[in-house]
């Protein structure tokens, strides 16, 4: 047995018999729930249940409302430290309500539940799922349904693209984590206004953003999205855990795959992807517009400083050179910025420009 293999057999191990001893102790599931997205045949629902304290609240969503922005900087570091140090509880059985449709099924290994709701009836627009899992309170999820009508959408990445910590790349979750103070992390000068003045023009358009961070991560991300004025929108994370192919998942796989899922589930969709060159952005944007050049209108990548480029990956240049000839076979245009303000200064006109040559 490969030793991945065996991290994941001895994680599953220490949990079956640490979910036993906390129900003694009066824990109970507590669901916890990330937002969906579809369109208007069928939506994606996101959550995972893990076992709670019997003070802690029996149901919570990872989407923030405004109130939570005035809780105590203690209790939150409290709750991220928790987040990371709790027992899933695998293979429970769930029921999700998405309009009209209802669906049963039960969480994996790692207490995560990713299904696929078909027939739900709801129209475009922001809505919400109902999950049930057997023992925790019922909780709700926003579900984002994109209309047939929505031909451009946004890919947004998190780390160094939007927000800067400062930090070396593999501290940044623990800083996400543990340091809960807004004022902690930085947006990038003007990428909020970036986005805001390409929903400007095309309001319907939905915003992702794609991290190989952590999903324990997401309530605190979703506060500082919103704090710093960027539009809402789902959230792509991964886990962190063994699996039987490595100790930990791959960041690049993570986003190759969603990418693709998002071409697939949104095929009328030509999307505007924005990253950095700080890691795998540009090799990843130009895999995905050689496969489907059709489908992405423009590529938006924030250039790191030297310095930030040391922190991102452990040397002062970029690490990977734009692959010239790949983007020579696409033909998807690519525009490159220090921050925001620089991006705003040409990245919504090349759009324009492609769109009307992609969808004229």
């Amino acid at each position: 047995m490969a030793l991945s293999q065996a991290a994941a057999a001895f994680e599953d191990a220490v949990n079956r018999r640490i979910v036993p001893v906390l129900r003694r102790r009066g824990w109970r599931p507590r669901t916890i729930a990330f937002t969906g997205y579809g369109s208007t045949e069928s939506v994606r629902v996101l959550a995972r249940v893990l076992m709670a304290r019997p003070d802690e609240h029996s149901s919570v969503t990872a989407d923030v409302d405004a109130d939570d922005d005035d809780l105590d900087a203690a209790q939150e570091a409290q709750r991220g430290w928790r987040s990371f140090f709790t027992a899933q509880v695998a293979h429970l059985p769930v029921t999700i309500q998405v309009g009209e449709a209802e669906l049963r099924a039960t969480t994996d290994r790692g207490g995560y539940l990713d299904v696929v709701v078909h027939d739900h009836g709801l129209p475009p627009g922001w809505h919400e799922a109902t999950i049930r899992a057997r023992a925790a309170e019922p909780v709700c999820a926003q579900v984002l349904v994109v209309g047939a009508e929505t031909t451009v959408g946004i890919v947004s990445d998190i780390d160094d693209t939007v927000m800067v910590t400062h930090l070396p790349r593999p501290f940044i979750a623990a800083w996400n984590t543990f340091v809960r103070h807004s004022s902690a992390r930085r947006a990038v000068p003007g990428m909020s206004q970036l986005y805001r003045d390409l929903l400007a023009e095309h309001p319907d358009a939905p915003v992702f953003y794609l991290s190989t961070g952590a999903w324990n991560v997401v309530p605190t991300l979703t506060r500082f999205l919103r704090r710093h004025g960027f539009p809402e929108g789902p959230l792509l994370m991964t886990d962190w855990g063994p699996s039987n192919t490595g100790f930990f998942r791959s960041g690049q796989e993570h986003k190759r795959t969603e990418l693709r899922n998002l071409v697939i589930t949104f095929p009328q969709v030509h999307w505007l992807l924005v990253g950095d060159d700080g890691q795998h952005d540009p090799l990843l944007y130009d895999e995905l517009a050689r496969e489907h050049a059709d489908h992405v209108a423009a590529i938006g990548v924030r250039v790191l400083s030297p310095a930030e480029q040391l922190l991102a990956h452990g040397t002062p240049t970029e690490l990977e050179e734009p692959v010239s000839k790949a983007r020579a076979e696409h033909h998807v245009p690519l525009v490159r910025g220090r921050d925001g303000h620089a991006l705003r200064k040409l990245l919504p006109h090349v759009l324009e420009r492609r769109l009307s040559r992609v969808t004229g």
